[in-house]
């Protein structure tokens, strides 16, 4: 019995894989978006108070880390009068108001779908005076 599962299973593995190159030929290369995790430090690395980089552009899946570099405390505040008007009721869900001390210190964001595409101003509240904004472009 065990010889005769082999003889019929081998054609069928074989008879298997032309299908599934012949059907992987005709699709063509499947891209698969994969989501990626960028960093945004607080503090540039020569001290000045910014954000580093200053505008980032991602996607929904994406996660967004901010992380405490130099001079700190440091938080994100999202500006309600400078994101997508659909979006307006979730800015205090984006923020992190808490203040930021230690050294590498992180707050994390995970881009959804229930934020619409569109421009994303933020701030430092102790440093907005000095110029330490953000913005998150966020693509569909």
């Amino acid at each position: 019995m065990n010889r005769n599962f082999s003889r019929l299973f081998t054609p069928l593995l074989g008879l298997a894989l032309v299908i599934i190159t012949c059907v992987g030929a005709w699709l063509g290369p499947v891209t698969v978006a994969s989501a990626e995790t960028y960093t945004i430090r607080m503090g540039s690395d020569s001290g000045n108070l910014a954000f580093e980089p200053a505008t980032l552009t991602v996607k929904p899946g994406d996660i967004v880390q901010w992380q405490n570099n130099k001079l700190p405390p440091h938080n994100v505040i999202f500006d309600g009068s400078n994101v997508p008007a659909d979006t307006i009721d979730l800015v205090g869900e984006l923020s992190h108001s808490k203040l930021m001390v230690k050294p590498n210190e992180t707050y994390e964001l995970e881009i959804t779908d229930a934020l619409a595409p569109g421009e994303y101003a933020y701030f430092c509240a102790p440093h907005r005076g000095a110029g330490m904004v953000g913005k998150l472009i966020i693509t569909g």
